[in-house]
């Protein structure tokens, strides 16, 4: 299992694999071509009322990690699908934030390294 995050707004590459969008809103100003977008899992994301909590606030970052991860264990439809690409190989996952280390993409790339290692 190999997972990379990417912005959506970086080129797109060879070696991305399967690139899945994990954002709830389509990224402005990209077109479905430019941003070379596989899947949109929209309902990964996290929900409307925490986005907007969270307003990338790294000062929230911890309690957003928190809560977005207990919306996560009541949408086990969405994390099936996402586990599924990543048993097919490369993925990247794919968000439209600016900040590179507070965003849904890191919290989901944790939580299938966190459940890889504890398989091992």
């Amino acid at each position: 299992m190999e997972i990379r995050i990417k912005r959506v707004y970086e080129q797109p590459d060879q070696h991305d694999g399967r690139r899945i969008l994990v954002d709830r809103l389509w990224p402005r100003g990209l077109t479905k071509e430019k941003a070379s977008i596989d899947l949109w899992l929209k309902d990964i994301a996290p929900g409307t009322e925490l986005r907007k909590w969270f307003a990338h606030d790294t000062g929230r970052w911890e309690e957003f990690k928190e809560r977005y991860l207990a919306e996560l264990k009541e949408n086990s439809e969405q994390i099936r699908i996402l586990k599924q690409e990543l048993d097919k190989g490369v993925v990247t996952l794919v968000y439209g934030a600016k900040d590179e280390e507070h965003n849904q993409a890191v919290v989901l790339r944790d939580l299938f390294v966190r459940q890889a290692a504890q398989r091992a």
